[in-house]
């Protein structure tokens, strides 16, 4: 008999009440509610932590030491539990070294493909390589020259793992002697290699001195001369040996690896064996040799090493190395030697000057002045530096920059040459999905490489298609895991899922909506359906309106948030819970309830932020004006260019204009409008603290004011107990047994470690004589354990606390308790706080906001509450821009900028910009095909238009200063203007000192 449902009875797991739910198996379900009523709590922490666990209990005692325990959730019971898959909106991984290609398993195909299939060019010539014959590769090592003395190895093993004890063995009967690992060894008494690590093994075959024709042993009528004789003998052993390798060793150390399978006929290129290993950026094999498989190295920039591009060399222009008498002196006979003037502002000389100041002369003229460049002179410091404050100093004036030798690519030049249909595999995964897909349908092979390779092909094209059916056909298989979003992370997951084919399984998604525009909705639901389709149960965090419509089942929690909510308010059908008077969602799906829009947009005040030739990543070279003192949105399909332009560009250079931020921003002509502004702060999702110490009541800065109110206190003066007295993070006042921590962890060797209260203060941190002074009957525990909406009622007296409580409270915060571990703030709430905080500080008006999806993880209620600050922060005469797509924020804006019309390749372009309601008449607008339900007719939209006052911006056109370097438009300014302008030319005058 099968189970039907997923039976969970008595979950109390965080603010869970008890609660009893039962979900329907091979559904797909929606837990949704206002943030913070517990859905995460229900479907991560409960559901699936318990599926987790009791698969983790399957596996021996020494197996589960290795993995991260899960305690058992604080529920009475779940029956009916399949396997559980988590696909959390977490990034994907931090690591430099992660691709899209690598987490999807995508790249581990293309590697076997090419190394069966492939066909490799030589790196210098691009010519095809042949395989060699022993007797080509006898004729190559006689042409080392007459009386070089070499030695013939044969590498049995390369860098592999083990400790090869029979292969040492054999070979000593054999009479070899062998180099292990550089090192030449007796095979009598062979060393113990460490079985965990890479070895490399080398069989001495023989040992010959090259003699000039003639004066070799003479050789029998037809036959070879002896050298060239034992020659062929040792190399057709190696060969033999060694899978088709030949190692040869000079006198002076050179090496030269010779292979029986491919040479260039030309150049006299060998390249080894083809293998997978070959095209992995992660192994010596395959990795490029001078960045290590990252692509990028992290040196010293010429933009941050030369401080004031405005003043001279010497005279305030270079920061680092500017005290040194040596380098001054080197910088002087360099000027003197290429009549340089260094009195001249660093940004007026001549892009040659710049460079042999920078990156020194040519490498056939520094012996004549013994000057290598500033940054040779500072990166040997770096090197010799005993000082790690020194390096860490020399660290600010540091980027990223892409590697030389490769370009970028992360491999070395012989795996780069193998190629097929003439791509190579990092020409492969630069292309965007869609064509890299198209490119995979287009592979032609022979009769027998299809044999090896349409099976291969067959899982590329299967994933490349599931990653486009969920909306990321713009990525590339090169981008870095780390650059992508917490959605766009998710989905790839879920395609990996999807191509897994796996049945019977729970997956429990985190909102998977995140990052994608309205017209991508469709792609993911039909996605989640594929999964639920295939045999699955697919239980759905998720605020998404077209999601929990397409639910087969709804489960809505609340009614509150905090320790309001944790109540199961609704439960079946989507119409089911439209028709539940108590669900909050219900009334927002009915219509009954909706977010309000203002009626008509705020007037525009003539102030701009222009934006000329924007060209970074996929951007294509636009203009872009966004008017000050109002609420614009931008939006767009995933991967159109939204982060970049407002993120990488907007930002980074407001940044450099207002706050001298050392930064570099992405790739553009001139920002104009910073002179208008007197603060930018961009409010992102990133945690507010990352150890558990940290807390809203730190982060807001409410703590310090609550300690100075504990430390005034009667009881606290008498005792003379100052502010510091009622920190948990001080000696002093805390608990010393936990340190403040309130739990001590102890580990349980193959079980999950476990905490426990601590049994001297109780959990409460604080030590017994802090805890007796009171405020009102709360001591600071008591304080630090409330709600912030009640913290609020209790504080309401203190002026300094109850405007930054009340701010907290109206971005939505209420139910968040002021001492609670900043590392359980989801993206979303960490996002409210840190506006929350921006808005409890003093106004200026002149102030622009930058916020990335703040609707991230919120309830249509939460969503009208997060508008209405964001209309309050506006109204006191502040900018606010807002990357989004969901459409109840956009027609609330004042001003839209809809980027596209596609992601990736097909975006980078101003689709539409305006009102709302212009918009919504264009018709090549995806954002504004959505916007215009919420208009009754075209004729009355128009009529609508027609009567809205515009106000028109100056027209924005790139102009050049004569050397092809964008410059400012002269006009006359005020001084401040003349300010901006300056740094706009200074940074692109820059642009030359770059290789």
């Amino acid at each position: 008999m099968s189970i039907s449902h997923i039976s969970v009875r008595g979950a109390r797991q965080h603010n869970l009440q008890d609660i009893n739910v039962r979900i329907p198996r091979n559904t797909l379900t929606v837990v949704t509610g206002l943030s913070g009523s517990g859905k995460s709590s229900l479907a991560f922490d409960t559901i699936y932590a318990e599926g987790q666990r009791r698969y983790v209990e399957t596996l021996s005692a020494y197996a589960r030491q290795f993995l991260d325990q899960i305690e058992r959730p604080d529920v009475d019971s779940i029956e009916g539990l399949s396997p559980a898959i988590s696909i959390e909106q977490k990034t994907t991984s931090r690591s430099p070294r992660s691709t899209v290609g690598t987490i999807t398993e995508i790249y581990d195909y293309l590697r076997l493909l090419y190394s069966s299939v492939g066909t490799p060019h030589c790196p210098n010539c691009g010519r095809p390589i042949a395989r060699q014959t022993a007797e080509q590769i006898v004729q190559r090592i006689l042409q080392l020259g007459t009386g070089e003395r070499i030695t013939i190895m044969a590498p049995v093993v390369r860098g592999r793992k083990g400790e090869f004890r029979d292969l040492l063995d054999d070979l000593d009967q054999q009479g070899f002697r062998a180099r292990i690992d550089g090192e030449m060894t007796d095979l009598s008494e062979p060393p113990a290699l460490d079985r965990r690590k890479n070895h490399t093994i080398e069989a001495v075959i023989d040992r010959v001195i090259l003699k000039a024709p003639g004066t070799d042993a003479p050789a029998a009528p037809g036959g070879k001369p002896s050298v060239e004789k034992r020659l062929d003998a040792a190399v057709s052993k190696a060969l033999q040996m060694a899978n088709g390798l030949v190692l040869v060793l000079q006198a002076n150390g050179e090496e030269q690896l010779f292979s029986s399978s491919m040479a260039c006929p030309d150049c006299g290129l060998d390249v080894p064996k083809l293998e997978p290993r070959s095209f992995s950026f992660n192994s010596t094999f395959g990795a490029c040799p001078e960045c290590h498989g990252l692509g990028s190295m992290y040196d010293l920039d010429p933009v941050k090493v030369i401080t004031d591009w405005s003043k001279p060399l010497l005279d305030g222009g270079l920061g680092p190395g500017s005290a040194s008498q040596y380098l001054l002196r080197l910088i002087n006979i360099a000027a003197e030697r290429y009549n340089i003037n260094l009195k001249t502002p660093f940004e007026d000389l001549p892009a040659n000057h710049q460079r042999i100041l920078v990156y020194g002369p040519p490498k056939n003229e520094t012996s004549r002045t013994g000057f290598h460049g500033i940054l040779a002179y500072l990166r040997q410091t770096i090197e010799e530096a005993r000082s790690d404050g020194y390096r860490d100093y020399m660290m600010n004036f540091m980027s990223a920059t892409p590697c030389p030798a490769c370009r970028g690519k992360r491999l070395r030049p012989e795996s780069l040459a193998v190629k097929i249909n003439g791509m190579s595999i990092a020409d492969f995964t630069a292309l965007p999905l869609n064509r890299a897909l198209q490119a995979a349908y287009e592979f032609k092979f022979t009769d027998r490489e299809a044999l090896l390779a349409d099976r291969i092909r067959r899982e590329v094209e299967e994933r490349l298609e599931f990653l486009c059916a969920v909306g990321l056909s713009y990525l590339s298989l090169e981008r870095s895991a780390s650059t992508l979003s917490g959605g766009e992370g998710q989905r790839i997951r879920l395609a990996t899922q999807i191509g897994s084919k796996l049945r019977g399984v729970l997956y429990v998604l985190d909102e998977p909506s995140i990052g994608l525009h309205q017209r991508d909705n469709n792609r993911l639901i039909e996605a989640l359906t594929q999964l639920r389709n295939l045999g699955n149960t697919v239980l759905v965090v998720e605020h998404d309106e077209d999601t929990i419509r397409h639910a087969d089942y709804v489960i809505d929690l609340g009614p509150g948030a905090g320790r309001l909510g944790g109540h199961v308010v609704a439960e079946g059908t989507p119409q089911q819970i439209m028709d539940c008077p108590e669900s909050l969602t219900g009334k927002y799906l009915a219509g009954d309830i909706g977010i309000l829009h203002r009626e008509k947009p705020r007037p525009l005040t003539g102030k701009w932020i222009q934006v000329t030739g924007a060209r970074e990543h996929n951007l294509q070279d636009i203009n872009i004006r966004i008017p000050l003192g109002v609420m614009t949105v931008v939006t767009g399909v995933s991967g159109s260019g939204k982060s970049t332009l407002i993120n990488d560009i907007l930002y980074k250079s407001l940044a450099q204009s207002i706050y001298g931020s050392r930064e570099e921003p992405g790739s553009h002509e001139s920002v104009e409008g910073a002179n208008q502004l007197d603060k930018v702060i961009r409010i992102d999702q990133s945690p507010i603290g990352r150890t558990p110490r940290s807390n809203p009541a730190t982060y807001t800065q409410v703590f310090s004011p609550i300690r100075d109110l504990f430390a005034q206190l009667p009881e606290a003066r008498e005792r003379g107990y100052k502010p510091g007295r009622f920190s948990f993070n001080v000696a002093g006042g805390r608990c010393e047994a936990c340190e403040g921590d309130g739990q001590k962890r102890i580990e349980m060797n193959f079980m999950p470690d476990v905490y426990v209260q601590c049994e001297v203060c109780n959990g409460r941190r604080y030590n017994q004589e802090t805890l007796a002074v009171k405020f009102h009957g709360y001591s600071i525990a008591d304080i630090l354990d409330l709600t912030i909406e009640d913290a609020l009622t209790v504080l309401k007296d203190v002026p300094q606390l109850n405007q930054k409580l009340q701010t907290l409270v109206d971005v939505g915060l209420g139910y968040v308790h002021l001492g609670q571990s900043a590392t359980t703030l989801s993206g979303g709430e960490a996002q409210r706080m840190k506006l929350a905080r921006e808005l409890s500080k003093r106004q200026t008006g002149r102030t622009l906001y930058l916020l990335d999806e703040p609707t991230t993880g919120l309830h249509f209620d939460d969503v009208r509450k997060l508008l209405e600050v964001l209309h309050r922060l506006t109204d006191l005469g502040n900018s606010v821009i807002i990357i989004e797509h969901n459409l109840d924020v956009i027609r609330n804006a004042d001003w839209i900028l809809d980027l596209g019309p596609e992601g990736g390749e097909g975006g980078g372009r101003l689709v539409a910009e305006g009102r709302p309601l212009k918009v919504a008449a264009n018709a090549e607008s995806y954002t504004g095909q959505f916007l215009r339900r919420y208009y009754t007719s075209a004729d009355g939209l128009l009529q609508a238009i027609e009567q809205e006052e515009e106000i028109v911006a100056p027209a924005v056109a790139p102009t050049s200063n004569g050397n092809g370097v964008a410059a400012p438009k002269k006009s006359a300014k005020s001084a401040p203007a003349k300010t901006a302008a300056k740094k706009a030319t200074k940074k692109a005058a820059r642009k030359p000192v770059r290789k």
